[in-house]
């Protein structure tokens, strides 16, 4: 049975207001672990660009882009444009994209917890496998299974964070993923900043610490409970309410253990929830799953988080300079994330979206108009201009952070009902992962090609998708993750796109019936 009828609509009524409990200590407990997987995926994003950077590390690997960073008369664009250096930083992704795939099913079968666990393992092999690293096949290889980690911990962090959190905190619990990104990011520019001046080896260091959060994560995620809903859903529903009245606080939890209830006997009615995902009520959803990843990427924000010392090197800042300067973005999305979890389930999703995205479009266009003005092929900024240029890319990075940056993972993962989640989960981090491969690998050629206009472009992006949510996107602040699928029925676009559902009597026992014909 692909799902219909009763199958279909899930939770039948809006009980939110019934829902009883409080943050309690076991739930900060619980998402502050789980989220260490965030900084996994942070460190690799933050340490990659520093280590592209460094002479030794280059002259070992990449000794032809190691000549043309030395070369005097090389185009300032260019010096960096090689698709296997590009290679060794978006290999990871596209592993990424195929493990996220694979990982649904352990999700949904096997818990949150298990996906937790096989993403920190699959971490501590490749950041082994990149330290030890003495050929290019290796280095790829080691790069091939932090994708992996990558895949399954950003298919099962963000999930259990939104199943842990109440409904009224979900936003700024489930932040913490993003802010344990920022943090990774943030700790992987420091290291950089040390290890550049140990030289030959500092690289290794540099690679060999991602080992750190994977430990964290493998550990934690084996001491975590596993969420209520997926032991609901998994058959296990005394210990499902066991879990959810200690991580609530009360004994009082009727009516979210009804709504789990009622999800998961949706849920376990969908034997293909790929194929379930694509039924007119769930096309919301899907859009969403698509469209907050895809754009979250076309900010722009990777190429500079990604490249940040190869950026400002091309733009004339010495090697010091250049990663110090990458250290201060990391601080600025570090704190920013701060801003976003104290605002977001104050002021909604919607507010910080649409004004983040104003903010971003108005720096990449000042940046484009600074270097298109001031820099050329062949020269450096002055002093006055670099610093503003640094300065205009902190604002950036700042709007960023409280912004897109959370809520590209926040949003997402609190939409789908639970016999898709996974699945929808999946399609979140795969095309997260295939846009951060295909920008991360075409970067440096973009860069090269399309010079300072390259701002422009991602500026335009930045338009198209502060629209999007304009138009598209209901406010989901304080709405019970399994009651989300009503939210969409009262929105002026969606509810034309969503089939009507039967009536609450008769109709439910009609509706089953018609829907085990299917």
């Amino acid at each position: 049975m692909a799902g219909g009828g009763v199958a279909a609509l899930g939770v039948k009524k809006e009980r939110a207001a019934e829902y009883k409990g409080r943050m309690t200590v076991a739930v900060g407990m619980v998402c502050l672990v789980a989220a260490v997987g965030g900084a996994i995926f942070g460190y690799d994003i933050g340490i990659s660009g520093g280590v592209t950077s460094m002479d030794p590390f280059l002259k070992k690997f990449f000794p032809v882009v190691f000549r043309k960073k030395n070369d005097g008369g090389q185009n300032n664009y260019c010096k960096y444009d090689n698709q296997g250096l590009a290679a060794f930083t978006s290999s990871l992704y596209l592993a990424g994209l195929v493990s996220s795939l694979v990982a649904s099913p352990v999700t949904r079968n096997y818990g949150r917890r298990a996906s937790i666990v096989c993403g920190g393992l699959s971490f501590l092999t490749g950041a082994t496998l990149n330290a030890a690293a003495v050929n290019i096949e290796m280095l790829i290889l080691g790069r091939i299974m932090l994708g992996v980690g990558i895949g399954f911990g950003n298919q099962g962090v963000p999930l259990y964070l939104s199943e842990m959190a109440p409904a009224h905190i979900r936003g700024a619990l489930n932040m913490m993923f993003q802010l344990a990104t920022t943090m990774g990011i943030f700790t992987a520019n420091m290291i950089n900043y040390g290890t550049q001046h140990i030289k030959p080896w500092g690289w290794r260091l540099s690679l060999g610490l991602a080992a750190l959060p994977a430990l964290l994560m493998t550990v934690g995620g084996m001491l975590l409970p596993e969420t209520p809903n997926s032991l609901i859903e998994r058959g296990h529903v005394k210990e499902g309410r066991r879990v959810l009245e200690r991580i609530r606080g009360t004994a009082d939890v009727d009516a979210e253990f009804t709504d789990m209830t009622e999800a998961s006997e949706l849920a376990n009615s969908i034997e293909h929830p790929f194929r379930n995902i694509l039924e007119p009520r769930n096309r919301p959803q899907l859009v969403m799953a698509i469209c907050m990843p895809a754009f979250q990427i076309l900010t722009g924000i990777n190429s500079i988080l990604f490249y940040a010392p190869v950026l400002f090197q091309s733009m004339g800042f010495g090697n010091s300079a250049s990663l110090y300067s990458s250290v201060l973005t990391g601080a600025v999305l570090f704190s920013s994330t701060i801003i976003s979890i104290a605002t977001v389930d104050r002021l909604g999703r919607r507010k910080l979206l649409i004004s983040g995205g104003i903010q971003m479009i108005v720096c990449q266009v000042i940046v484009a108009v600074i270097l298109g003005v001031k820099f050329g092929t062949d020269k450096e900024l002055s002093k006055s201009y670099s610093i503003a240029v640094v300065l205009v890319i902190c604002l950036f990075v700042l709007a960023f952070g409280w912004s897109w940056g959370p809520l590209g993972w926040t949003v997402p993962s609190e939409i789908f009902p639970l016999e898709t989640r996974s699945a929808g989960q999946s399609i979140t981090v795969a095309v997260n992962l295939f846009f951060t491969f295909v920008i991360a690998q075409a970067f440096l050629s973009l860069l090269c090609a399309f010079k300072f206009g390259i701002f422009l472009f991602f500026a335009g992006w930045i338009t198209v998708m502060t629209v999007f949510v304009h138009v598209f996107l209901p406010e989901t602040k304080g709405v019970p993750i399994e009651e989300m699928v009503l939210l969409w029925r009262k929105h002026w676009f969606w509810k034309k796109v969503m089939p009507d559902l039967p009536p609450l009597d008769d109709g439910w026992a009609a509706a089953d019936a018609a829907s085990a014909h299917k």
